[in-house]
């Protein structure tokens, strides 16, 4: 276990689904990475990168759900803002990414 974190801390991290609407290479970035656009309903459209190119093909990530923190302050990477952070389970090198197990509303909350 890393670091005990209070259930006030655990409560700021606003964790939501949403739906990825386009994947594009993302040649600048310093591992192997896809640019992702995601839909979070009523939150908007949001923009991340994620290096999942190992296991996932970008025509099978199109209309996949998927779990992210939306309430990350945007990020510069290469050339490339993100603002959000799409999780993943981490083994070894490999991403494997958090979903639900049936379609849900995006937007909604994760708790």
């Amino acid at each position: 276990m890393e670091k005990i974190i209070t259930y006030e801390d655990f409560t700021k991290v606003d964790l939501r689904i949403g739906t990825i609407i386009q994947v594009d290479d993302f040649p600048k970035a310093r591992r192997p990475a896809y640019k992702l656009t995601i839909d979070f309903g009523h939150l908007g459209v949001k923009k991340t990168s994620a290096q999942i190119t190992t296991l996932y093909k970008k025509h099978d990530l199109i209309g996949r759900q998927i779990v992210a923190v939306v309430n990350f302050p945007a990020k510069q990477i290469a050339n490339f803002m993100s603002d959000c952070l799409v999780l993943g389970a981490v083994k070894e090198h490999d991403v494997f990414l958090l979903h639900p197990s049936t379609k849900v509303k995006n937007g909604v909350t994760v708790s």
